[in-house]
């Protein structure tokens, strides 16, 4: 009997001093305000696709540069930039929409099955995105594949509203 009076007061005395530690973390006695995050210790969330400064990625895919080609004249830039990441086709496809609508880009048609096809186009731009599962056998992984042109001589003939500009 007095053994099973003894564990239940060590038990209380536990608990006491438990629930005093808690209550004495949570009051410091000085007030404490939160620092403003710095721009430069925030972690991005998208990616620029290469060269071009209107079409982004979300930050986990990450561009194959043995599978990416990228060509640039006075008249033209293009190229065929592979990125690959841990994101679901769905999402990537979702994301891509609506990151694309951002920088004033106009869905122009859309296929899918296996694979999702997006095309998009601005007054002197083109975007084909083929959205697939890895090839590499990779599990969860994706692959985006981007065909980008644009044709830098029509720039220059366009107001900042894509609208031909009359001499």
């Amino acid at each position: 009997m007095q053994m099973n009076s003894v564990v239940k007061k060590i038990g209380c005395g536990c608990a006491l001093l438990l629930m005093l530690n808690m209550l004495s973390g949570c009051s410091t006695g000085r007030p404490t305000s939160a620092q403003p995050i710095k721009e430069d210790e925030l972690s991005p969330v998208s990616t620029l696709v290469e060269g071009y400064g209107d079409i982004e990625l979300p930050i986990e895919m990450v561009l194959d540069p043995d599978k990416s080609m990228a060509m640039r004249t006075d008249s033209f830039q293009g190229g065929i930039h592979v990125y690959r990441g841990r994101v679901q086709i769905g999402s990537l496809r979702d994301y891509m929409i609506a990151s694309m609508r951002n920088h004033k880009w106009k869905l122009v048609g859309e296929a899918s099955y296996h694979n999702s096809m997006l095309a998009f186009s601005k007054p002197n731009r083109m975007c084909m995105v083929v959205l697939s599962e890895d090839p590499t056998g990779i599990l969860g992984k994706t692959q985006a594949n981007l065909y980008v042109t644009v044709d830098v001589a029509a720039a220059g003939r366009l107001n900042p509203f894509g609208e031909p500009v009359t001499q």
